[in-house]
């Protein structure tokens, strides 16, 4: 008997035995549920709505920036007093929409969205665990992120606007409320958004890492855990550690604002009046944002990478090439990551010694991300791929990790960056190494474990249009902005008609506008798929991809508890693909070396003699 078929019996068992799970209300098993994969689906619709409206507020700013002589006034019914009544968009309101947009898409997309959702439904599926160590802290890392989205969502909505200032609200514009509308009562509710989201990071984080540690099904080992689970576990320690510095920075912003203290503001004057702040620095600041802030980048790229790697594997049909090295490269970022943070700030007036060291720190963290570029490249090599939506997104993903990751280069050099800095070669580094490389990490996870999550396929097709159009659209909004930015535009600014010098780049900058809005309306494509396939998508095969890890086993439609009766026992590492002498071009992790002695090696017969075939670990 084949493997496929041992695997679709088991698989018809667990169907069968399925309905003996306990029934759930409505709000506990939707609203208030402590089921891993309901709130991984409830951070993930969460994470949808605030792209939808995080894409929709950059088509805003970017009508402004790509057709500057254009009347917006047909925007006044949607955006009321911050269209000018020369039909233009209001200047202080622009810089409040790059705000937002970069707080949305950074944190509450790329971060909750996309390590929220995948962390909360691989981890006990692919570890072999019931659930999280801890069901209620989920629950709570939910709402806290719900709340967070609430407070900033309202924020939309004030008279004085949402924060303005930069998603990285430096100040001392953000901490004087008088300063601009952007630094009143929206600057404010950023502020406490941003405690709400921080406390729902830290306990997601708790929450992976001791599952990952304490909640692992016999023999998974930790030399077998997939690709994905290192990358989950490596970026919930840099939360854990990195998050509460970006909590100390904001809590004293929030002084500084409130309380008449003086942590970043020093000499300041508004309107020829003297403040009576003595003895802060808005440096401080930045080292502190900054601390989280590279941190928060390799948060954001890691689970996207994680995912990669699991579905280039699966789709490739081949082994991950350096597995060793694949963790050893996830191990080294994590480390790294945390002393290479002063990059950001070379233009702050510090030291060139100190500069030259934060220089050769960033490039060497260019060597572990080199590495899995190398990897990812090595296992597609002669493999016999198959293109699904979820394959292509992720060779997407390492298209966009390499071509942005390289203009990191030029940045990471503190000569270059003097100049670079602050201009549109940022925006477009950014945007493709970690922005856009990251949503094709999230969007490659949503198509291959779609059907683990509902029971159902997404349509193939229209899955293949929604990434050409994205990835060729990507490329045409960010390559040209290097261009833009070499030639010294200054980012944030709210026109390019302002400088005569920069009118030559006009119909690129037209060019940059048309392709942002055909791209946002192509993920439009992705929503109807979504959202039509949850509820009317082709029933599922078990393991639709032929995939070897353990999220597989479990019965169609898994009830709060996963596997029903044992939790199948762990044999092998998940990357057991078209292995010389096999019967199948896969061999699940469940399969003990004593069922494939044809396909063996001389190792793993040595291993086979160790198994323990009847003892299973049994419910929790």
């Amino acid at each position: 008997m084949s493997v496929t078929d041992i695997h679709l019996q088991e698989d018809l068992a667990h169907d069968d035995h399925h309905d003996e799970h306990h029934e759930q209300g409505f709000v506990s098993k939707y609203i208030f549920t402590t089921d891993h994969k309901m709130i991984a689906k409830q951070f993930l619709i969460t994470g949808i709505f605030w792209a939808i409206i995080g894409g929709g507020l950059s088509i805003i700013f970017r009508l402004q920036l790509g057709f500057p002589e254009m009347s917006l006034e047909w925007l006044r019914p949607m955006l009321g007093q911050w269209i000018t009544p020369e039909g233009k968009l209001d200047a202080e309101f622009y810089l409040a929409l790059v705000t937002m947009h970069g707080t949305i898409m950074v944190f509450f997309v790329l971060t909750a969205g996309l390590s929220g959702t995948f962390s909360n439904f691989l981890i006990p599926l692919q570890i072999g665990a019931r659930d999280m160590a801890s069901g209620f802290m989920n629950m709570l890392s939910y709402w806290f992120f719900f709340a967070s989205s609430v407070v900033m969502f309202i924020s939309l909505f004030l008279e004085t606007g949402p924060a303005g200032g930069g998603w990285t609200v430096y100040p001392p514009l953000s901490a004087l409320p008088q300063a601009i509308k952007g630094s009143a009562a929206g600057m404010t509710m950023w502020l406490v958004s941003m405690a709400l989201f921080i406390a729902s990071s830290l306990l997601g984080g708790i929450n992976y890492i001791t599952t990952i540690i304490n909640l692992r099904t016999h023999g998974m080992s930790f030399s077998r855990l997939p690709l994905t689970i290192w990358a989950f576990f490596v970026t919930a320690i840099l939360g854990l550690l990195s998050f509460p510095v970006l909590l100390s920075a904001a809590l004293l912003l929030i002084f500084d604002r409130s309380f008449g203290t003086s942590f970043y503001l020093s000499e300041i004057f508004i309107a020829g009046e003297a403040l009576p702040n003595v003895g802060g620095s808005p440096i401080l600041y930045q080292h502190l944002f900054w601390f989280l802030g590279h941190p928060e980048v390799y948060i954001v790229i890691l689970p996207a990478l994680g995912i990669t790697s699991e579905i280039i594997a699966t789709n490739a049909r081949k082994p991950i090439f350096g597995y060793k090295a694949m963790i050893g490269s996830i191990l080294g970022i994590g480390f790294l990551s945390f002393v290479v943070w002063a990059h950001h700030m070379f233009v702050t007036g510090m030291n060139p010694f100190l500069g030259s060291v934060f220089t050769i720190l960033t490039l060497i963290i260019a060597v572990p991300s080199a590495i899995k570029a190398f990897n990812y490249i090595t296992t597609l090599w002669k493999g016999n791929i198959v293109f699904t939506p979820a394959m292509l997104f992720s060779i997407g993903l390492v298209s966009f990790f390499i071509s942005g990751g390289l203009t990191g280069i030029f940045l990471g050099n503190s000569v270059l960056d003097i100049n670079l800095h602050d201009t549109y070669f940022v925006v477009a580094h950014f945007h493709l190494v970690m922005g856009s490389a990251s949503f094709f990490g999230m969007l490659a996870g949503v198509y291959h474990w779609f059907p683990k999550m509902f029971g159902r396929m997404m349509d193939d097709k229209l899955g293949k249009v929604h990434f050409w159009l994205s990835f060729i659209g990507i490329y045409l909004v960010f390559f040209p902005l290097h261009y833009i930015g070499i030639a010294g535009f200054p980012r944030r600014y709210y026109s390019f008609t302002s400088f005569e010098t920069f009118s030559i780049y006009g119909d690129l900058n037209a060019l940059v506008s048309i392709a942002a809005i055909l791209t946002f309306a192509a993920q439009f494509i992705f929503l109807f798929n979504f959202f039509y396939s949850i509820f009317r998508g082709k029933l599922a095969p078990a393991n639709p991809w032929k995939s070897n890890t353990m999220e597989w086993t479990t019965p169609r439609f898994p009830g709060h508890g996963n596997w029903v009766g044992a939790i199948p026992k762990i044999f092998r590492w998940p990357y057991d693909y078209s292995k010389p002498g096999a019967k199948d071009d896969f061999i699940p992790q469940t399969v003990p070396y004593s069922h494939t002695p044809e396909s063996n090696l001389e190792h793993e017969e040595e291993l086979t003699k160790e198994e323990d075939l009847t003892g299973v670990e049994k419910v929790n």
